[in-house]
């Protein structure tokens, strides 16, 4: 097997006992798919709706730059046996790191009321009824699943939602793709202006996301801590090779199918909502009834069940990244293996962030302007988090001997470049 970086071979590898590979999909496999949750459905829809199929190749750039920047974290969790957030406690400033923690909770409870509101919507288009009520019928099932059930039981549903995303895939199946056209024109035109620039960043945004980044490097360290045989690698380092081994696979795979989904969505309004003229998608419930009388009631369901299972996935994460990085910043007890009368300051923002969030979508509010505000508070901290990140996983004061470095870390730093771009694009 190839070696690891920044693992010390002195120190004889344990291999992991072979598994069935489905049992090795974790944390990065469910990152990943929370990924293409209703905000982002409805971002990647109007990227098609508009540009049609010249917005294809962004998936192309950002599988990369998302398995760089997500490995590194779950390489954070995994080595020090703690979250980014109380990683970077430990070495940041405070005002910094309250700061930073305070705007992605703020990011996340309006992308909390966006896919609340997108899930009533999608289920009205299922089975008719009020959306309002559907939405607050949602939000207390996630809180249910979050703060009742214990984790261990619930964390295989969150691996099962995952498949909700291949709604999206059969949807390709079931129009008529014109594939020569796609390959052919799946580039930027010279005629691409200002607003497909918006639009590229926009995907950018929605793809790299710090909610991401806190979950899976809390995951990371909350299964290690939950598994009587793990140690954290600073301690444990004969467990290295046969951790990072099961990272990078889990993470390969999570990635790779978030961004083949989204590579289907962009795809499916691109050849069904582009040619007849309808640009203009605001939500992703908009986008399944839009395609209702265009591919057909069967596609349009599809499409919308795929936003109530994507839902049902992103919801519990948004609201739980937001409460890991909360907790840690205040070094507080965190975890959802944790009883709520241990953890109590995890829970209550869990709590706080979703009944907000469903309150925020209830609201006369314009969900576009909430996706919009949502998306310039994380890019805004994305950046200053990736560069934080990355000075946490390549100094060896924090990480020892697994340090990243080599191609690992290269990809780190251009993942952080990329989204800077993106940042800058979006303030021209």
């Amino acid at each position: 097997m190839a070696e690891t970086p920044g693992i010390d071979h002195a120190v004889a590898p344990v291999r992991a006992p072979p598994r069935h590979w489905l049992r090795r999909l974790g944390a990065g496999l469910i990152t990943g798919a929370a990924d293409d949750d209703p905000s982002g459905i409805a971002t990647y829809s109007q990227a098609g709706a508009q540009f049609g199929y010249t917005t294809l190749w962004t998936t192309l750039f950002t599988l990369p730059l998302m398995i760089g920047i997500q490995t590194i974290c779950a390489h954070v969790g995994r080595v020090t046996g703690r979250g980014l957030a109380a990683n970077m406690r430990l070495h940041f400033p405070q005002p910094l790191v309250l700061v930073l923690v305070s705007l992605l909770l703020l990011a996340n409870i309006i992308n909390l009321a966006a896919d609340i509101g997108a899930m009533g919507a999608a289920l009205t288009l299922l089975v008719g009824g009020p959306s309002a009520l559907y939405a607050l019928g949602f939000a207390l099932l996630s809180l249910a699943l979050e703060v009742v059930i214990p984790f261990p039981r619930y964390a295989p549903l969150l691996k099962l939602l995952t498949l909700s995303l291949f709604a999206y895939v059969l949807t390709v199946l079931v129009i008529d793709v014109p594939w020569r056209e796609v390959a052919t024109q799946w580039w930027p035109s010279r005629q691409s202006g200002h607003n497909y620039l918006v639009t590229v960043v926009a995907v950018f945004g929605t793809t790299i996301s710090p909610y991401l980044f806190f979950w899976q490097a809390s995951q990371e360290a909350e299964e290690e801590e939950s598994a009587a045989d793990q140690s954290p690698l600073e301690a444990a380092p004969e467990q290295a090779s046969a951790a990072f081994e099961r990272i990078r696979f889990d993470t390969d795979i999570g990635m790779f199918y978030s961004n083949v989904v989204a590579f289907f969505i962009m795809l499916t309004t691109a050849v069904v909502l582009h040619p007849h003229g309808i640009t203009d998608i605001n939500t992703s419930a908009e986008a399944a009834q839009a395609l209702r009388p265009l591919a057909g009631r069967f596609a349009s369901l599809l499409f919308a069940a795929g936003i109530v299972g994507t839902g049902l996935l992103a919801v519990p994460i948004l609201a739980g990244s937001a409460a890991y990085a909360v907790a840690e910043t205040f070094d507080r007890q965190s975890g959802l293996g944790r009883k709520p009368a241990d953890a109590k300051l995890f829970y209550l923002i869990i709590i706080g962030a979703t009944v907000l969030g469903t309150l925020l979508s209830l609201s006369p509010m314009d969900p576009i302007r909430m996706l919009f505000w949502s998306a310039v508070i994380n890019g805004v901290i994305s950046v200053p988090l990736m560069v934080g990140i990355m000075w946490v996983a390549t100094h060896r004061a924090v990480m020892g001997r697994f340090a990243i470095d080599g191609a690992l870390r290269w990809l780190g730093w251009l993942a952080t470049a990329a989204m800077a771009m993106v940042v800058i694009g979006t303030l021209l």
